[in-house]
């Protein structure tokens, strides 16, 4: 059985896939590759059918209708048959030397019969004209050992958990019944935070194993990109408002509840200032209507989230919007 598999989204790719393919072939013995050719225009789709001829053992390549980055994660983990499933952006790629640790950490975790339900790595943002940002959890988690959320410390705003950071067990999240919307941008937020409360087992290693590329115009994350598919940003936050509420864990599972509230608290953030930036009329609206949102549905946590960083953002433009770029600068952000 392959340890992990790989799965690319790719829509209109041709320019960077490559590099992204190459950085995972150092492994291309313990690991599979399913490229998802999302209804592309280019010549990614022959990009991907030549990478399946070339490496036939490793690299399969599955063309779809166009349905967004969402359906590409869905498609990629229904082929899945590796132990651990990993979502890599097309404009995205791997440090192999941190791949290496990963494929031997998974080998002594088989052997010990000790799989987790959740791999954690670092991300490394790789934001052209800056330097790089290391995001890492040392500070956080126990590091080189299997963990449960009683041993998870208090995360910051800068380094909470991205899809850029989590290998999941793929029988572990097969089992959640886990399936993203299609059509929409920052689905990426659902694929972390919808099994954070099914998972018993984690383990952290202290590598630098993903490269986040930051830089294209037309990138989802880009600032002026963002502000245009708002609605997009505050569909998402609502759907993750209403999958479970975090209070109903706080008993049993203290550890995660907390990080569940912070996870919202910062997608409400995200939308606030998103909608001040935008800054008008419809904008204002949209933001007044998502807070109400919150209330109606959760009232607790909308009083936590006003007091905290999502508060701050709601706060005045003249206030909300220099704390935003502070914030930018140090994180890294868009």
């Amino acid at each position: 059985m392959k340890l992990i598999t790989f799965a690319i989204p790719c829509y209109n790719s041709e320019k960077y896939m490559a590099k992204c393919i190459e950085s995972l072939l150092v492994c291309k013995d313990d690991i599979e590759i399913i490229i998802v050719d999302d209804g592309s225009k280019d010549n990614t789709a022959k990009i991907a059918d030549e990478y399946q001829k070339k490496y036939p053992e490793t690299i399969k390549a599955i063309h779809k209708e166009n349905g967004g980055h969402g359906s590409g994660v869905n498609v990629g983990l229904e082929n899945a048959k590796g132990l651990y499933y990993k979502v890599v952006d097309s404009d995205d790629w791997v440090d192999k030397s941190s791949l290496l640790k990963v494929i031997e950490t998974i080998k002594k975790l088989q052997k010990a019969k000790s799989l987790v339900d959740m791999m954690i790595v670092n991300y490394v943002y790789e934001k052209v004209g800056a330097k790089q940002k290391v995001v890492s959890y040392q500070k956080v988690l126990p590091e080189n050992k299997v963990f449960t959320w009683d041993e998870v410390g208090k995360f910051k705003p800068g380094s909470y958990l991205l899809m850029h950071s989590v290998l999941y067990n793929t029988k572990f999240l097969k089992s959640t019944n886990i399936k993203l919307p299609e059509h929409t941008f920052y689905v990426d937020n659902i694929f972390v935070y919808y099994p954070l409360p099914k998972i018993k087992t984690m383990y952290y290693l202290n590598v630098n194993f993903y490269r986040y590329y930051i830089g294209r115009e037309d990138q989802s994350v880009n600032e002026q990109v963002m502000v245009k598919r708002v609605d997009q940003q505050i569909f998402i936050t609502k759907m993750m408002i209403d999958f479970f509420n975090p209070y109903d864990y706080w008993n049993t599972n203290t550890r995660c509840a907390k990080y569940l509230i912070h996870y919202l608290d910062i997608m409400m953030s995200v939308s606030t200032i998103l909608l001040q930036i935008g800054n008008t009329k419809e904008h204002h609206q949209k933001q007044k209507e998502l807070w109400e949102y919150l209330k109606n549905k959760n009232h607790r946590l909308y009083k936590i989230c006003k007091i905290s960083v999502s508060g701050a953002s709601n706060l005045p433009r003249f206030i909300s919007i220099p704390g935003y770029k502070i914030a930018r600068k140090i994180f890294k952000f868009n």
